[in-house]
């Protein structure tokens, strides 16, 4: 590669081991921020499209798959934090041959989740949406949805896996450029797909496996170009066992956590589901655009999470701290602010999903609920970066496991059971995120003082 082509490979890296913090953790979590909004928009753009021009079945079709879909991927999904967290550290400690090791066998891990995720997707998607209480009138269509999403797997992870590489050197600019092309085309072919064809549910999902392809193409011709450590060379893939290993270590537990999550978001779709299509069409709406609160915040943990790896990896305890506090207040002030954006504008958005004001005003109900307290989700999210990115996976996944999926569970079968109505069911999110943070804060100042002592700061 000339000097020209690797002087612009390293114009895209960050050191995140020296200089200022918090202009840095901005400059790299903005584009992360903007290319988790884009990733969204190929869902928004299901949803809308089918909203506008199939009907609030297909509309109740698309988002009732929602949670069923996190639960199955999430956990391959978790394992890219694995390697995101491995490569950032041995790029921050300059490990060359570890590093080159970790991306081949991450990116093999990735090619291999995707296609196990086919079968499972394509083979349990029928049983396990009855199995969630799916209405009749909704269910072949959420069926054909999920069967076709799943299709796109393989490719699905190779984008995530790589990106996560990419995050972890302080690339978030070229992920978020790839983003937006392939973004341009999901919309695009939504459109041709569902209006021109009449394809509904199974046009948007095309669609969006066809912008993946896409995605995925990007990201795997950027890292093949590359001249630094990271460089991915197809002939090099291959499981380095004990690259593997770490890489499970971290991203299992992260990967089962996010599973915890969606099953306890599984059993509240289910809940929502008994109160009929309508309402689920709203709880859809909502979702959606919570989800761009949600994936902003998250962008703010990735940061947490990239930026307190490579310090570990720099033994830069002092930097991690900083970076901690920093995360903290940047995850606050972008939940409020988006959170309660959404609330004040919540007509106007949800107006974008559905012109039916029954479908309107159950979103609006949701919203004031979720959208008021997300910020408290950021800081728990946060929490979990700065442990994970010190190597510590198993503890927050087993906080989550009780203060999220156990205690949601617990609140459906007695709370809600007592009561059954909306809002109680909403409420059990933000009582179940400040547990949970708060269990991860105690987490986190004792693991700190064992790091301190093992770095003999």
């Amino acid at each position: 590669m000339s000097m020209k082509a690797e002087r612009k490979s390293k114009s895209y890296e960050m050191d995140m081991c020296s200089g200022p913090i918090f202009i840095k953790i901005v400059a790299f979590a903005i584009p992360l921020i903007l290319s988790g909004i884009l990733q969204l928009l190929f869902n928004a753009a299901d949803i809308i499209v089918v909203g506008r021009f199939a009907g609030s079945e297909s509309l109740a079709a698309v988002g009732s798959t929602t949670a069923l879909i996190n639960l199955l991927v999430n956990v391959f999904i978790g394992l890219s934090v694995g390697a995101n967290v491995l490569v950032a550290r041995y790029f921050g400690a300059g490990q060359q041959r570890d590093l080159e090791e970790t991306v081949h066998t991450a990116m093999m891990m990735a090619a291999a989740g995707g296609s196990v995720l086919i079968l499972v997707g394509v083979t349990l998607a029928d049983p396990l949406l009855k199995l969630m209480g799916t209405p009749d009138d909704v269910l072949p269509l959420s069926a054909l949805y999920m069967k076709i999403f799943f299709a796109g797997m393989p490719v699905n992870l190779i984008y995530n896996f790589g990106s996560a590489i990419l995050r972890a050197v302080g690339d978030t600019k070229r992920p978020l450029y790839f983003l937006l092309i392939a973004g341009i085309v999901n919309v695009f072919l939504n459109l041709f797909f569902v209006i021109a064809f009449s394809m509904g549910v199974a046009g948007v999902a095309l669609a969006t496996v066809v912008s993946q392809c896409i995605s995925a193409w990007l990201i795997v011709r950027c890292l093949m170009k590359t001249d630094a450590g990271y460089r991915l060379d197809i002939r090099k893939l291959r499981l380095v066992k004990n690259k593997a290993r770490y890489i499970v270590k971290i991203g299992l537990p992260a990967g089962l956590q996010g599973a915890v999550f969606s099953v306890s978001n599984v059993l509240i779709q289910s809940s929502v589901n008994s109160f009929g299509s309508v309402v689920m069409a709203g709880n859809t709406a909502s979702q959606n655009i919570e989800g761009f609160v949600y994936t902003s915040m998250n962008a703010v943990y990735q940061t947490a999470l990239s930026f307190t790896s490579q310090n570990f990896g720099a033994r830069q305890l002092g930097r991690m701290k900083r970076i901690l506090v920093y995360c903290l207040i940047l995850t606050t002030a972008v939940g409020i602010i988006m959170g309660g954006g959404a609330v004040v504008f919540a007509n106007q958005l949800l107006g974008i999903y559905s012109s039916d004001g029954e479908v309107i005003r159950y979103g609006i109900y949701r919203l004031q609920i979720i959208g008021t307290t997300y910020c408290i989700c950021g800081l728990m999210d946060c929490m979990v970066g700065g442990l994970r990115g010190m190597g510590y996976s198993v503890m927050p996944m087993i906080v989550s496991l009780t203060g999220a999926c156990a205690f949601r569970v617990v609140w459906i079968y007695t709370i809600f059971a007592m009561n059954r109505t909306l809002q109680c069911l909403y409420v059990s999110y933000p009582v179940s995120w400040g547990i949970t943070f708060a269990a991860h804060l105690i987490c986190y100042l004792a693991v700190i003082k064992k790091v301190k002592r093992q770095m003999g700061a």
